[in-house]
């Protein structure tokens, strides 16, 4: 497990709205990057549970990973095939259970681009800010990779990004000299790598015990985070790709309950929601109908406080 730090800890990975600047489509220099997330073994210190599959903040592990790596142009679990919010490739090492090398091994056959990200699957506050900056980390080092260490200095492997060419480079060289990779330790493959560090004590923390899953759903419900973290699970939950500002929503709400009636902000903001898909549109039809329904509610609430005989 990597230590819980409090939500205020300075390096949190998550930026409400911000985008991957490494999607399929590429970044300066690259092909873009593919993705290879760790889904198996034991879960032993969970007492056998399907750990990919233990929910927080009512997502499943694997896919608050699967959403934080999602500008992956390909995205390998290596698992036993599974039901997933978001469509991937599965991989699975021979013999399964061979350990994080082998899986690891298994996972980047089915990759082709110069960068790829490799995350474990219990990863509860892993973010796509995060992603984005390992990749500009690797892109503007030069390095064979870029990961994550915990509050204590200690190396996550398992939340990186790497020079796919290295990896294989290694991998070949183990094999080579060991035979196989079943049971060798990740650290003979990073121990060999040039590699950068950032420190992220927030994205670094794992769930390896019931008390860090708990931990973990705790913070969740935190004032600081529920609204964000709600948002994103009904994003996803709804198959929605779409980054709003949600202080317009908000704003709206307001409006609507303090100049119409209480009632009246849910149903609003839905009806802005609805208004802006049925033009097709992105963030910009949701602030222009937030805006207009906005204007409405002030107009509402202006005519109320009004005892002219002109008012209107």
């Amino acid at each position: 497990m990597t230590a819980f730090e409090p939500p205020s800890a300075s390096g949190s990975s998550h930026a409400p709205g911000s985008s991957d600047a490494f999607g399929s489509s590429g970044a300066p220099g690259t092909d873009g990057h593919d993705a290879v997330v760790l889904a198996g073994g034991a879960a032993r210190r969970l007492g056998g549970a399907d750990k990919p599959g233990v929910h927080v903040g009512g997502r499943a592990l694997l896919d608050r990973v699967l959403a934080a790596c999602s500008g992956a142009a390909v995205t390998v679990v290596v698992a036993e095939p599974r039901p997933t919010a978001r469509p991937v490739e599965w991989a699975r090492e021979d013999p399964p259970g061979g350990g994080p090398l082998a899986a690891l091994d298994a996972g980047l056959r089915h990759t082709t681009a110069e960068y790829v990200v490799v995350l474990s699957a219990d990863l509860p506050f892993l973010h796509r800010e995060t992603v984005r900056k390992l990749l500009t980390a690797l892109h503007e080092s030069g390095g064979e990779g870029v990961l994550l260490t915990d509050p204590d200095g200690r190396d996550q492997p398992l939340v990186a990004a790497y020079r796919r060419s290295a990896l294989r480079r290694e991998l070949t060289a183990l094999r080579a000299e060991h035979g196989e990779l079943t049971g060798l330790p990740l650290r003979r493959l990073t121990g060999a790598l040039e590699l950068t560090r950032i420190t992220d004590p927030v994205a670094s923390f794992d769930c390896d015990t019931w008390d860090d899953i708990a931990a973990a759903r705790a913070r969740i419900r935190e004032h600081g985070h529920v609204l964000d973290e709600w948002i994103t699970a009904v994003k996803d939950e709804l198959g929605l790709d779409l980054d709003v500002d949600t202080d317009v929503l908000l704003d709206l709400a307001r409006d609507a309950a303090h100049g119409v009636a209480r009632p009246a902000a849910p149903l609003t903001t839905f009806l802005v929601g609805y208004a802006a898909g049925r033009a097709e549109g992105g963030p910009e039809a949701v602030a222009e109908a937030a805006r207009k329904a906005a204007a409405l509610a002030l107009r509402w609430a202006a005519e109320a406080d009004s005892t002219g005989p002109d008012a209107g």
